[in-house]
């Protein structure tokens, strides 16, 4: 995603800490400081994708249910604050397709 943005001549920050006056800085894939777009780019088992994700069994169950619905509190709570903060968030799966995505943001950034 990143090449291919930068092939079209964007410029951008990669895993830039967004200072929003929280006390916890989201911190996107990609940020468009000037225009305010943020970009995160979720893994289906890290951040439990409604179609991919899935909490596994076994012994550790109870650890990895924490873990995976504890990321997706923070992935929700960093939308809001960032869009609170006048931000624009973009949410990418890892299994969307990546020609998609890219007119996706470039759309938005054109705006």
């Amino acid at each position: 995603m990143r090449s291919a943005l930068h092939r079209l001549g964007l410029r951008f920050r990669k895993d830039h800490p967004i200072d929003i006056g929280e006390p916890r800085k989201p911190r996107p894939d990609i940020a468009f400081t000037r225009q305010k777009v943020a970009v995160f780019v979720d893994g289906c088992y890290w951040h439990l994708c409604p179609e991919h994700g899935r909490i596994p069994g076994g012994k550790n169950r109870e650890y990895w249910e924490r873990k995976l619905t504890g990321n997706q509190a923070r992935d929700h709570a960093d939308t809001a604050a960032l869009a609170a903060a006048g931000w624009e968030v973009v949410r990418i799966w890892e299994h969307d397709d990546p020609g998609d995505a890219l007119a996706t943001i470039v759309r938005i950034l054109e705006r």
